[in-house]
């Protein structure tokens, strides 16, 4: 299953020219830019762990393309995506968020159905990559 988040989740993975000149919009936007990771991408998790500091006050998105590389090296088996904020408004909102890395194995999410109080169900998404402690979500499984 591939995990659909952020603007251009139904296109072919970017390559790095095209995550330059995203980048390159949102720097002319004025927007600050980060990077972040994370083994569960599940819809609600919104906080991904930062690589680094949000990248304020930067003209080249070059730098943060070094950064997007950066974290491919230690963590190129999990989940990578650049946010942009803006601040304009007094607060940060997101205007900008795309993914720039997945794990070569996406296991997706299963649907939980859970009978609750007076026959009413509810449903949860449960990531399959959860199912395993943090850290060893997305190395091979034993066959």
């Amino acid at each position: 299953m591939r995990l659909t988040q952020g603007v251009f989740s139904f296109l072919p993975d970017l390559t790095d020219e095209q995550i330059h000149k995203q980048v390159q919009y949102a720097l002319g936007q004025g927007w600050a830019v980060n990077v972040e990771f994370t083994d569960d991408p599940h819809p609600r998790n919104t906080y991904w762990e930062m690589w680094g500091l949000p990248m304020f006050d930067l003209r080249d998105a070059a730098g943060v393309v070094e950064e997007v590389r950066a974290c491919r090296k230690v963590y190129g088996h999990l989940y990578i995506r650049v946010s942009a904020f803006d601040s304009r408004p007094g607060w940060e909102t997101v205007r900008l968020s795309f993914i720039v890395n997945r794990p070569a194995e996406e296991p997706g999410f299963r649907l939980q159905r859970d009978e609750v109080q007076g026959r009413q169900m509810r449903y949860t998404l449960a990531p399959y990559a959860a199912t395993r402690p943090e850290g060893e979500r997305y190395q091979s499984r034993p066959s």
